[in-house]
């Protein structure tokens, strides 16, 4: 396991509001020499639960890979701000970009394998993931999508019921929304006013994949009991249409919670990005 000297906390500012953003830098042991590879979480998760918890950074660090790792607004050790602009997916983008730049990403230059940077996504760290490629193109590499949907998959929650149910105890009918509470109220880190003012803001940026889609390699994984696999194949359209060379990677008897644990996931995206 990882060592505390090889690994560098920092918080992230940005000018204007601080969000606060929680931001870790993981060192291999040995450099192979690559670009970084940054770690974008799912929703109600972080990047501990999503990725140093699951084996991710060690099998990354393992691989001779620089990993960074964030945890999103509200989620993880970041902070909870309370104005809304701080959560919208253009803002995260934004802060993302910053990050990289500060631990050291440089833009592609051909022939020089530690310029640019890799991102691998989960869940809705794949949809940012996907927008984040698609809007710098000149430092993102390959891009390895967890998970992913051609749909939001937050565009569907009751905003209305959440935040009655939240303050009244109100029962949710809505399945999905009342799953997603139920998930994001699991994990104690989470504050769940600012999962919901992040919801607020994706539901204010919907996810439209066709709008601007990544011309860059792109692995596309998910287990074969995900429901949102099914807009796997419609994805790889859209990123083919746009000059992408694009895989997919089926894995049997895993659903979308448990396929970011999968071996085989990992060793996929280790030899995806490994060029």
């Amino acid at each position: 396991m990882m060592t505390g000297r090889h690994t560098v906390e920092q918080r992230h500012t940005v000018e204007g509001t601080d969000p606060g953003l929680f931001v870790e830098v993981h060192q291999p042991a040995t450099d192979a020499g690559l670009r970084p590879v940054l770690l974008i979480h799912g929703f109600s998760s972080s990047s501990k639960l999503n990725w140093v918890d699951s084996g991710w950074v060690a099998t990354l660090q393992g691989a001779g890979r620089r990993v960074i790792t964030v945890d999103l607004p509200g989620h993880g050790r970041s902070h909870s701000p309370e104005d809304l602009d701080s959560y919208t997916p253009s803002r995260i983008r934004a802060d993302l970009l910053q990050i990289a730049i500060d631990a050291g990403a440089r833009p592609l230059r051909d022939g020089d394998p530690a310029t640019g940077l890799d991102i691998i996504g989960y869940s809705l760290g794949s949809r940012l993931a996907w927008e984040f490629a698609a809007t710098q193109p000149d430092l993102v590499h390959r891009l390895v999508l967890g998970g992913p949907s051609a749909q939001d998959p937050l565009a569907a929650f009751d905003l209305a019921a959440a935040q009655k149910y939240l303050a009244d105890g109100t029962p949710i009918e809505d399945e999905s929304t009342a799953g997603l509470l139920k998930m994001a109220a699991m994990l104690p880190s989470n504050n769940l006013f600012a999962m919901l003012s992040l919801i607020e803001a994706i539901k204010g940026e919907p996810f439209d994949p066709a709008e601007a889609a990544p011309h860059l390699p792109i692995l596309l994984v998910a287990g074969d009991k995900d429901e949102r696999a099914l807009t796997m194949p419609r994805l790889a359209a859209i990123a083919g249409k746009a000059g992408a060379l694009v895989e997919t990677l089926v894995i049997p008897g895993r659903t979308h919670t448990n396929v970011v644990t999968s071996r085989a996931f990992k060793d996929a995206a280790v030899e995806f990005l490994g060029v």
